[in-house]
């Protein structure tokens, strides 16, 4: 009994220490678990993505649009938050027009940050900041002046009824942006008729921007936990630990950006077709009408994309040949004046929007007065070299002196130029006297006794 009582008690105590060891490895396991999961969690929830674009004071044109929808998508593919750094004086509408329908349809959060400190989001820059989720402001920044820029014909103007057309159609599309977003109408309807602009003070005030933000990290922070409503359904943007990362111009976009832009264009252009003259008129030498191709092609590629006037880019042309002509012709000034006119009239009028696209006085103004101090100096050259007396052919003999080589009686020689000459006088010369030449009569000198 005593053994079998010990056998007993020894096999209690394995089974007692057996449960007590499996007690605590579970134990252990949820102690491995817990930090098991706590590891697993950033692989569970990876942190929000921020893609930002950043149109810094450039015109909405084709290219920047293309740039900013680039980012766009790319936000998309990555299901991250695309922010939009904006600064623009406005820009095309076409390229508005684009930029908008991808706001409004795109599955992403987005962003419109106005900033740096005295930026503006004027024109194309209000219906893009109004497509966006969320407006932020800097808080020194301003919005609105969203008239449209409507271009003008080849004579300046344009009939009220189409103007009427395109203000109420602006009014009309600016609305339903507005309805969409939920966004204040009254605002951006008196930025479109009255031109009408507001401080990021008053935008908050009448509820036009969400947030003020000094910086982008303040914005980060204060975009943290803002509810949004994309495509009919809330979505919390989380941006405490967001990776951020900017998106930069590729630089085919900006080589293009800078050709489209008006005063490379019209440089471009200009300088294009004065090699092209230079290579029409000396040549054989090759690189100027290269040169000149390439600048005018580029040219072209900008006007193709710009509001081009017509009447300004033929005034242009006509300046620059009459410029030439003056050159190759001295008329004494008269080309030059009608060309330098023709120049400015045409530099002034190249664009169909002069408030927003225009060349600046500071590129064609510089320009037109070296061209126009080139023409002058090459005139000037020209009459002096008219003026100098011939010293070829008949021209170029009449007036030398020379010595009688023999009594000229009526006929006779005279030394000239290391020459002797047959010559003629109407009155006695003695052999050794100097004469001056008044004349030539095929190969006989006319001469007479020069005076003492």
């Amino acid at each position: 009994m005593v053994v079998i009582f010990y056998l007993s008690l020894g096999i209690c105590q394995t089974k007692l220490f057996d449960f007590l060891t499996f007690f605590d490895n579970i134990k252990q396991m949820k102690k491995f678990s817990f930090l098991f999961f706590l590891f697993l969690i950033p692989l569970l929830c990876p942190a929000q993505k921020i893609k930002i674009a950043t149109i810094k004071n450039y015109i909405i044109n084709p290219i920047t649009a293309q740039y900013i929808i680039r980012g766009l998508e790319k936000a998309e593919r990555e299901n991250a938050i695309f922010i939009l750094q904006l600064d623009t004086p406005g820009g095309l509408l076409k390229s508005t027009e684009k930029i908008v329908k991808y706001f409004l349809s795109s599955p992403t959060p987005i962003i419109t940050y106005i900033t740096p400190s005295g930026a503006r989001a004027a024109s194309a820059g209000v219906f893009i900041s109004y497509a966006s989720d969320i407006i932020a402001m800097n808080p020194s920044t301003h919005i609105g002046a969203a008239h449209p820029v409507i271009g003008v014909d080849s004579w300046g103007k344009l009939s009220k009824e189409v103007k009427n057309k395109v203000l109420n159609d602006t009014i009309a599309w600016a609305k339903t942006i507005a309805e969409e977003r939920n966004r204040p109408v009254k605002f951006i309807q008196d930025a479109i008729t009255k031109s009408k602009s507001i401080t990021a003070k008053e935008a908050i005030k009448q509820k036009v921007c969400d947030i003020i933000a000094t910086d982008l990290s303040e914005l980060i922070k204060k975009l943290d936990g803002k509810t949004v409503v994309i495509q009919k359904e809330k979505v919390t943007l989380k941006t405490a630990h967001a990776k951020i990362e900017e998106i930069p111009f590729t630089y085919r976009e900006k080589i293009l950006n800078a050709i489209i832009d008006p005063n490379i264009a019209y440089l471009l252009f200009t300088l294009g077709f004065l090699g092209l003259i230079f290579e029409i008129t000396h040549p054989g030498f090759g690189f100027p009408g290269i040169a000149g191709t390439i600048c005018i092609l580029l040219a072209f590629y900008a006007f193709s994309i710009l509001p081009l006037n017509y009447a300004g880019l033929a005034l242009i042309l006509l300046g620059i040949i009459f410029l030439i002509v003056e050159v190759f012709t001295p008329a004494f000034g008269m080309f030059t004046i009608g060309g330098v006119t023709s120049l400015v009239l045409g530099s002034m009028m190249l664009f169909n929007q002069p408030l927003l696209i225009k060349v600046s006085f500071k590129v064609f103004l510089p320009l037109i007065g070296t061209l126009t101090l080139f023409t002058l100096f090459l005139l000037n050259r020209a009459i002096s070299i008219h003026r100098l007396k011939v010293i070829t052919g008949k021209e170029g003999i009449i007036g030398e002196e020379g010595t009688a080589y023999t009594d000229i009686n009526k006929t006779g020689k005279v030394f000239l130029h290391g020459e002797i000459w047959n010559a003629s006088s109407p009155y006695p010369i003695k052999k050794g006297e100097e004469v001056i030449v008044v004349g030539l009569e095929r190969l006989k000198l006319v001469v007479k006794k020069k005076e003492a």
